[in-house]
């Protein structure tokens, strides 16, 4: 199934800094058909929110334990 993810997306997601744990969490969710609306539900953030943190946007730092114990689940 996919999730429609768009090339820009891709590409703006590949591009962004690789050490930012958003985009980490980006690679992980595209690779692995991951949807936006799961994981924004998951994390209790917006759409949006997803989006920007999987193009570099830094997220609250409140965030970052769950988020790399999700990333961490997946390697």
């Amino acid at each position: 199934m996919s999730i429609g993810y768009t090339q820009r997306l891709i590409q703006e997601n590949l591009a962004a800094d690789e050490s930012k744990l958003g985009v980490a969490l980006g690679r992980i969710c595209i690779k692995n058909e991951l949807s936006v609306v799961a994981i924004a539900s998951h994390f209790g953030v917006t759409r949006q929110t997803i989006y920007n943190w999987f193009k570099g946007t830094e997220m609250r730092p409140s965030m970052r334990p769950r988020v790399l114990s999700f990333i961490n689940s997946y390697e």
